[in-house]
């Protein structure tokens, strides 16, 4: 029986994939002035060595006591050459092949100095699996921070997913393990065979992974980075903050099924949401999470590939063909995304080389104890380098225009949704997470630094001072903040029978005493829509007339109120059910009026926003915004002034009882004709058709006004006035 020259320990470790160093006995080497080879090779019948150049057969290896080792000396030759193996799986036909264990270190000096310093920005473009040449080869370089494993390997339909065939080499300065694999290609599957310390073997997808298999397949997929998207001048416009924002926010699976069950792919999104979207108005699109996750009712908030766009409705590349189109039509793209939490799957990041790697070991900071989710470490440089990465990797590669940061408030404190003793305060006794705070400044330092035009969205539902300021200036430097305080006292005063509205006037004022503390937009989001919550027209009282008359006007004093503006999808043909991701919106109802109608004013709405400088263009500073009536509490009536720089204005007028109000003064800021320019109240939109003419101002003081403007306010509508030219 052939021997070996190893070590009885290191044969029977390496036999049984448990090996830490296999590139030291694998491969060639010199040993005592010998040329040596040894392949691993499971399930191989006879393994020959060539020489690479010449086509020489040098010899046949034999195999090392009946196990899947293969060695020999190559006799003549002193120096390392370059070679391949000629593998018999059968006996007798050969397959021609490079070995693994010949090829050097994939990643540099300075990747590794960098990926351990956790200051690379770009890890996505080291880390994972890159198609490549070495040598002249091609394959596929893989890396994989793991470092408290035993052993890691790379595992595929290449290899039968056997773990001894491709264990990877350790780079002890970053943890990293790394491997080239010659002959692979994208479209390959693949995994990590993990041994733990312990001695346990977990199978885990590529946390860099950019394409992944559709669930309940879990392989990751080799495929190419995509190249960066060059950002485009009009995407900044369109982004700044004095621009004309309206999001329309997207569920992919579920704004509408084809065949009434089948997901839409990207490509026939593009064909229908984005001219939809474009007629309705609206300048962005957000999408809820289209990184990879497991489990469909999650909707993408529980992801597993942060690198990899949803298989769900199609391939990578799908994806980003999307992007395009949607800017070709002016549309922007805006992702949700998810560096708040991540799911326990066996798979995924979860005890990811058997130790909490990626998240925290104590349960008090590790786990959320309202969706039982894991938490990650934002202390430890390597898991805030590969989130930042995600956050520019989508941005950059994939030319989306911002992202909306899910669940921010729940990374800034410790002792979110828990009760005293579940939670472990910070390093000064207090309840900030100070490391999470870091993490995101760092986010939004590096995305305003290396992609100046995006923009970035908290959904931060605390007081959290200086979520929209500058990192420099004590903030987190995020672009906007989610206003969710104005959503719940709006849509708590919508739900309110007009009768008792005089009781809770302050709920649509009281917005304005902030407005201007943060970037606000204003959300009625998916959130608003689930959990037993109803629809939004369901919320509404009163019978069919009047919901529709009270969602109505609701709608035009949100269009008018300081703050960019976002609506869920259904939320525009006032859809009567509770949003299921299951099923398709209820295109059917925009066979009747009232549901048409809503339709049609939100399209007229987002024409005058941005038609109008004076809606947008001073969103977020005091001298743009001017009560004319907050005070008439006993109608029910709210009247502001939204102004631009350049003296401009749009006068709005809210009434929120189903009573009109005739001969009703307010102020205006001068002498002139006005008009309306929106009633949400007219005949279009199925109203009762309460309007005005041409007003002209009067020389009446009223509302702290010289000039004042009688006029008809209709019931249960918002108005907008101009002065006419």
């Amino acid at each position: 029986m052939p021997a070996t020259t190893l070590p009885d320990s290191a044969f029977h470790a390496l036999i049984g994939g448990d090996y830490r160093d296999p590139f030291s006995v694998l491969g060639m080497h010199r040993e005592a002035d010998r040329l040596i080879v040894r392949v691993l090779m499971p399930g191989a019948w006879r393994v020959a060595v060539i020489d690479a150049v010449s086509g020489r057969r040098m010899r046949e290896l034999p195999r090392v006591r009946d196990s899947a080792l293969f060695e020999g000396v190559i006799r003549g030759r002193r120096k390392p050459f370059p070679y391949r193996l000629l593998v018999s799986w059968d006996g007798e036909s050969e397959q021609d092949m490079e070995d693994a264990y010949r090829f050097s270190h994939v990643l540099g000096d300075i990747d590794v100095w960098l990926l351990a310093e956790g200051t690379h920005h770009r890890p996505y473009e080291k880390m994972g699996a890159h198609p490549r040449e070495m040598d002249g080869v091609p394959g596929v370089a893989f890396a994989v921070w793991a470092p408290n494993a035993r052993r890691v390997s790379v595992v595929g339909s290449f290899n039968g997913w056997d773990g001894r065939r491709h264990m990877m080499r350790y780079r002890l300065e970053c943890g990293v393990w790394e491997i080239f694999i010659p002959h692979l290609m994208p479209g390959d599957l693949y995994k990590y065979e993990i041994k733990t310390l312990a001695g346990e073997v977990v199978i885990k997808s590529d946390p860099f992974a950019f394409r992944a298999q559709l669930r309940p397949d879990t392989a990751s997929v080799v495929h190419w980075l995509p190249e960066i998207y060059p950002m485009r001048e009009d995407r900044k416009k369109a982004n700044a903050l004095d621009a004309p924002i309206s999001i329309y926010e997207v569920h992919l699976g579920s704004w509408r099924k084809k065949d009434g069950w089948q997901w839409l792919t990207y490509h026939e999104l593009a064909e229908q949401l984005i001219p939809y979207v474009r007629e309705l108005g609206f300048t962005h699109i957000e999408l809820l999470p289209i990184t990879e996750h497991p489990h469909d009712g999650s909707w993408g908030y529980q992801p597993t590939g942060l690198y990899a766009a949803t298989s769900r409705y199609g391939p990578p590349g799908a994806f980003r063909d999307f992007v395009r189109a949607a800017h070709d039509s002016g549309i922007g793209v805006i992702l949700d995304w998810v560096p708040a939490h991540f799911p326990a799957d066996a798979h995924g990041l979860y005890k990811f080389d058997g130790t909490c790697l990626y998240e925290h070991e104590d349960p008090r900071e590790g786990v959320h104890q309202d969706w039982g989710s894991i938490i990650y470490n934002y202390g430890r440089t390597e898991v805030t380098n590969f989130l930042v990465g995600s956050a520019l990797y989508w941005i950059e590669r994939y030319g989306v225009d911002g992202l909306r940061v899910d669940a921010v408030a729940s990374m800034l404190y410790r002792d979110y949704s828990r009760e005293p003793g579940e939670w472990i305060p910070n390093q000064y006794g207090g309840r900030e997470n100070l490391e999470a705070i870091t993490f995101l400044r760092k986010m939004n330092e590096i995305i305003g630094t290396e992609r100046p035009g995006a923009v970035t969205m908290a959904e931060e539902s605390t007081s959290f001072p200086g979520v929209s300021r500058p990192a420099w200036d004590g903030g987190l430097g995020f672009h906007f903040k989610w206003n969710l305080g104005w959503m719940n006292d709006t849509l708590s005063y919508m739900h309110d029978d007009p009768v008792f509205r005089k009781y809770n006037h302050n709920k649509m004022r009281f917005g304005i005493m902030y407005a201007f503390f943060e970037n606000f937009i204003l959300p009625l989001s998916h959130d608003e829509v689930v959990h037993c919550k109803g629809s939004l027209i369901g919320r509404m009282p009163g019978d069919e007339w009047q919901r529709f008359a009270n969602l109505r006007c609701y709608y035009g004093f949100m269009w008018g109120f300081p703050g960019k503006k976002l609506l869920f999808m259904g939320g525009e043909i006032a859809q009567y059910s509770e949003w299921n991701a299951d099923t398709s919106l209820e295109w059917h109802l925009l066979q009747y009026p009232f549901h048409a109608g809503v339709q049609r004013l939100i399209r007229d709405l987002n024409a005058v926003y941005r038609s109008y400088p004076a809606l947008h263009k001073l969103d977020f500073e005091p001298k743009g915004f001017e009560w004319i009536i907050h005070e008439d509490i006993a109608s029910s009536v709210l009247s502001f002034i939204r102004w631009d720089e350049a003296g401009d204005f749009v006068i709005v007028i809210s009434n929120f009882t189903p009573v009109p109000r005739y001969g009703y003064r307010i102020g205006v800021p001068g002498p002139g004709w006005y008009r309306e320019i929106i009633n949400t109240d007219a005949h279009i939109y199925n109203g009762s058709g309460v309007h005005n003419g041409e007003l002209e101002a009067q020389p009446v003081w009223s509302n702290h006004h010289d000039w004042s403007v009688e006029m008809t306010v209709p019931p249960l509508a918002t108005c907008m006035l101009i002065r006419k030219g």
